[in-house]
């Protein structure tokens, strides 16, 4: 029987789509790839696979999940079978650079970045780059790891020598310019089959760490904020409207990526820039709530739809 294959290496963001699966009655199975092995000589299995891998899966001790994942990508590619966002989605999970450069492509506006090897480039990138605040990134993270805001050389100096600096994964560090939000906020773009689902307008005045699925909060040392009223982190913006969302879906469709949810900042003059595209994207339940649309039961549906039609 032909049923739906759910590729991952994190139960925790998972078992809010297989709940949906089992409550429309649809034939799944879960491939847990944090290690594994492909059997290049054999046929994969009829179905639709859907690929969940995470740039964080680091993060819980699946190192090599992302390159077993592209193995197992590339065999069933070559057998023509239905996948959803394949090695191409992949390769622009755990690369920002691999992001910007096709976002860029398709003429979207991403802010001025470097990247960097090496504590020494990592400085000198900064002083090239010349803005008066920068961030730095890792370029393979997920959940905004090592994003860290900076106003001067010295307090960048200051933490690449110190014992709190983190190591990228790849050993690339991006220096990127500080794009500030009049109202400490980022845009998050949810897309389901190439197509706009929702807009989630998302509070960054307590830090950058902003996965939807555990709302994940650090402390922010370089740039300390003060006390404000309580407010949700996520909301969904009612009837949003914008622009960039028929970029955004040509973009999915030129990089073949079917499931995502892309991240843009708007500044002062009301530029927009996009920042961000995770193909392992989350929902925030309580967002959903209030709204009264779920992205993950919309993602069922869709699978299912990808199912009836092989």
């Amino acid at each position: 029987m032909k049923k739906i294959y759910v590729i991952h290496e994190n139960s925790e963001w998972t078992n809010h789509l297989t709940s949906r699966l089992d409550e429309l009655q649809l034939p799944y199975e879960e491939w847990f790839l944090d290690e594994g092995m492909v059997d290049l000589s054999t046929e994969p299995p009829e179905g639709v696979f859907y690929n969940r891998i995470s740039a964080s899966s680091h993060t819980r001790d699946h190192r090599y999940a992302p390159e077993l994942t592209e193995s197992v990508l590339s065999w069933l590619e070559f057998h023509n079978r239905r996948i959803l966002n394949g090695s191409r989605a992949l390769r622009l999970e755990v690369s920002k650079v691999n992001q910007y450069m096709a976002l860029n492509a398709s003429q979207i506006k991403t802010p001025k970045t470097i990247a960097a090897v090496g504590k020494e480039q990592i400085i000198k990138a900064a002083e090239k780059l010349d803005k008066p605040s920068f961030i730095t990134k890792h370029n393979r993270a997920g959940k905004g790891l090592g994003v860290q805001l900076f106003h001067s050389i010295e307090a960048l100096k200051n933490y690449v020598y110190s014992d709190s600096f983190e190591e990228p994964l790849d050993g690339t560090t991006l220096i990127q310019e500080y794009i500030k939000s009049p109202d400490q906020s980022i845009t998050r773009c949810e897309f389901i089959g190439g197509k706009f689902v929702y807009a989630v307008k998302v509070d960054t005045s307590k830090g950058f760490e902003l996965c939807p699925a555990d709302a994940c909060q650090v402390e922010d040392l370089f740039c300390p904020v003060g006390e404000k009223e309580e407010k949700p982190m996520f909301e969904i913006i009612d009837q949003f409207s914008n622009e960039m969302i028929d970029q955004y879906e040509s973009f999915l469709k030129a990089n073949k990526i079917d499931v995502a949810g892309i991240e843009f900042i708007q500044d002062e003059n009301g530029v927009i820039y996009t920042y961000d595209v995770n193909t392992n994207t989350n929902y925030n339940k309580d967002a959903e709530g209030v709204y009264g649309k779920f992205g993950m039961l919309e993602l069922a549906k869709f699978l299912g739809e990808q199912l009836d039609e092989i």
